[in-house]
């Protein structure tokens, strides 16, 4: 008897000093033994030196040659042909995974995004590094791994944007410890988890939304849009198109007689019975996150989800009815071009109190579908980068009197799959039907189909 309690005061020790000596990280594995923090904050980012003789440096650049600041560890600068062939390298930061903050919304990924926004628009120089002197893709094949350094306003030495976001917490760790730069990297999240900063602590994100979804029609939505900025958001409406992951939504309102469209990117969050009720024709009730996606400089909705085995759950996109087809609503180009028109928002989700705001007609159709009859091609432009998957895409500068709208297609083909040229447009009387879409500080009409062009002569 006394050797079985003597077996079990033993075994019992053994685990309360496991818990006492492990910890886990965010995902639930093990960790090393973590200690009380020390109080001196260590700049790792600060402390490691770039060699700029090295033959792992690939590319000195400025803040303007920054294209997109998609997220927390991708960035797409412009550089010279002989790095890219199309002239932009998609950047994908090695040893880090910060937070979704684009087409899946998770808590800090706003943080993160905006840190290495504000590190790098704020720099005097930046310099991509590869980790063995190759430009290595990542697996998605389209971007390449590499560090980034940069030289903020008035210092005469570079920072690690890499090792820095582990640092401050705002990664996770991705293969962090195998690469040039390793040890400094794992120091840098052993200390971002003693201190337990974001990503590693049980604080609540400011920039997230943890409540349920508010409803709201397309009208108030296109209308006071950054008034729900980062939220999560209920509403309804027809699924018009459908195109690069990416869905368009309208809905009319009576009392502004306009239709009213949403860009909703669901990405790769949806399969099977998802994807079926984002098909165009169904009327849908969409749940799902408003962001300002800034490559287009455009707002969208993204983090749609649909459980399988939650049909019924309200956070799903559910389907309400099918059949219905896009309004494509004839609209005069001087009435598109010229007309603006007085909506009361609400001035907060707060109270009811609202404020008249003035808006273009491109601003309020902005999404949805519209149609012009009647425009002459007067010039087309076609992007011809041998690299772009745009290639052969067009722009149609189309005239009806003192009036131009500009008309951009992706890439059409006719019935046999033929690529549509410029020479079937140019100089031609056409209808077109499309999507209000805004590019350059400019509305235009968006096209995805031949059938959605008829020339007239």
């Amino acid at each position: 008897m006394n050797k079985k309690i003597l077996s079990l005061l033993l075994a019992l020790c053994l685990v309360l000093s496991c818990v006492a000596g492990c910890g886990s990280d965010d995902k639930g594995g093990k960790t090393a033994e973590v200690t009380e923090p020390s109080a001196e904050f260590i700049d790792y980012a600060g402390q490691v030196e770039l060699d700029m003789e090295s033959d792992s440096v690939k590319c000195a650049l400025t803040v303007e040659d920054i294209k997109a600041y998609v997220d927390g560890d991708t960035t797409h600068f412009y550089v010279p042909t002989s790095v890219s062939p199309n002239g932009v390298l998609k950047a994908r930061y090695l040893a880090v995974n910060t937070p979704e903050s684009t087409g899946k919304i998770e808590e800090w990924g706003k943080k993160a995004s905006n840190f290495t926004k504000t590190a790098l628009s704020g720099a005097t120089d930046i310099v991509l590094e590869s980790d063995d002197g190759n430009w290595n893709a990542d697996s998605t094949g389209g971007r390449y791994l590499v560090w980034v350094w940069y030289k903020p306003q008035g210092s005469d030495t570079y920072r690690n944007l890499n090792i820095e976001l582990l640092q401050n917490g705002l990664s996770i760790a991705s293969k962090s410890g195998d690469n040039r730069y390793g040890e400094i990297c794992n120091a840098a999240i052993n200390q971002a988890k003693q201190h337990e900063l974001h990503v590693h602590s049980n604080e609540t994100d400011p920039d997230f939304y943890y409540g349920e979804a508010i409803p709201v029609t397309l009208k108030g939505l296109r209308t006071n849009i950054e008034l729900y900025e980062n939220m999560k958001v209920a509403f309804e409406g027809v699924i018009t198109h459908e195109n690069s992951q990416t869905v368009y939504v309208e809905e009319y309102d009576e009392e502004t007689d306009m239709y009213y469209g949403m860009t909703v990117y669901y990405g790769y969050n949806l399969t099977g019975a998802g994807l079926e009720i984002l098909s165009v024709g169904n009327r849908v009730r969409i749940v799902g996150s408003v962001q300002y996606y800034a490559t287009a400089g455009t707002w969208q909705v993204s983090d749609i989800k649909y459980v399988d085995m939650r049909p019924d759950d309200p956070s799903n996109v559910q389907l309400i009815s099918s059949g219905h087809e896009a309004s494509n609503r004839v609209t005069d180009p001087a009435v598109f071009n010229n007309t603006t028109m007085d909506v009361e928002v609400l001035t907060s989700l707060d109270d009811d109190e609202t404020e008249t705001k003035t808006f273009s007609y491109g601003e309020l159709s902005l999404g949805a579908t519209v149609s012009f009859e009647n425009v002459r091609v007067a010039s087309i432009y076609t992007t011809s980068n041998e690299e772009s998957a745009s290639k052969g895409a067009m722009t149609l500068t189309c005239r009806q009197f003192a009036e131009t709208i500009d008309v951009r297609t992706v890439v059409l083909y006719d019935a046999e799959g033929h690529l549509i040229t410029a020479e079937a447009y140019q100089g031609k009387t056409i209808n077109v039907r499309g999507i209000v879409d805004y590019y350059n500080g400019k509305y235009q009409i968006k096209v995805f189909s031949a059938d959605d062009i008829t020339v007239l002569d």
